[in-house]
């Protein structure tokens, strides 16, 4: 399944119930922030350890599957109301990303590209 169809397939969905009016940019950020916070909650308190076993427990499994799809929800939904190609913007940051920090520069580091030209 493409993300066209995705985006295509929750359009439908908003005009059925006449939710188009409320898919404003400014609520579905809002939205997304919201939704991206339950995902956060989701993993708030664990240790490392038990974030990193997040998945072998079923209650908090299904919890993180349903909060990234309500933040993919509305990440396409903002995405398709802007008018913007989520794919190509992806594939634009990656581009970006890889001038930012390049490899030889970047491995095993976890500083931002700022600080990484410190040390060229």
């Amino acid at each position: 399944m493409t993300i066209r169809t995705l985006q295509a397939q929750l359009a439908d969905f908003a005009k059925e119930r006449d939710w188009e009016q409320f898919h404003t940019p400014e609520n579905l950020v809002m939205a997304l922030a919201g939704e991206a916070g339950e995902l956060l909650e989701v993993f708030q308190w664990l240790t490392p350890e038990e974030s990193d076993d997040v998945m072998r427990e079923p209650d908090r499994a299904r919890a993180v599957r349903e909060e990234m799809a309500d933040v993919f929800v509305y990440l396409l939904r903002l995405a398709d109301v802007l008018g913007i190609d989520v794919a190509q913007a992806l594939k634009d940051k990656i581009e970006t990303n890889r001038h930012r920090y390049p490899a030889h520069l970047a491995r095993g580091r976890a500083d931002k590209y700022t600080v990484l030209r410190e040390h060229r």
